[in-house]
Parts: C-alpha cells; structure tokens; sequence
C-alpha cells in the first residue's frame, strides 16, 4: 500500500476504472454471444442482434477499451456469420 497521498488516490483512481472498463467488457461479450446465438437459431431478430453488437463494440473501440483492429476484426466476424447464416 502506498504511503503518498498523490500515490494513495491513484490506487482508488485505477481501480474504479478498471472496474467501469471491465463492464463495458463484459456487455459487449454479452451481446455478441446473443447476436452469435441468434444466427445460429437463425430467429427473427438476429440482424437487430448484431446491430446492438457492433454498437457495443464500437463504442468500446472509442473508449479505448479494445483495440481499433480488434474492433474491426470482430464486427467482420459477425458479419461474415450473418451473412453465412442467411
């Protein structure tokens, strides 16, 4: 534990956004698992499915939280999945 006060705040800076950066994470795995889930059940609902994904991802792109190219490559992938599953 650090004994600055400067270096005190930094723990609890890093941690509260480590935490806002894990949610962001962790709801743009979930709906790009419903969005693969609704192509392969191959249900009505699966072009708004992958619309809410790459929402999510690209707004996890604009935050930072991933990488531009990872962005890209996964909006790619469940692009080809959509378009396979058609």
């Amino acid at each position: 534990m650090p004994n600055i006060k400067s270096a005190k705040k930094r723990v609890k800076v890093a941690a509260a956004k480590t935490a806002q950066n894990k949610t962001i994470t962790s709801a743009m795995r979930t709906e790009i698992k419903k969005a693969c889930a609704a192509i392969e059940s191959n249900s009505d609902n699966k072009q708004d499915a992958v619309r809410v994904a790459i929402k999510k991802i690209d707004k996890a792109a604009a935050k930072g939280i991933i990488k531009k190219n990872t962005a890209a490559r996964r909006k790619s992938s469940l692009a080809r999945k959509l378009n396979a599953g058609v």
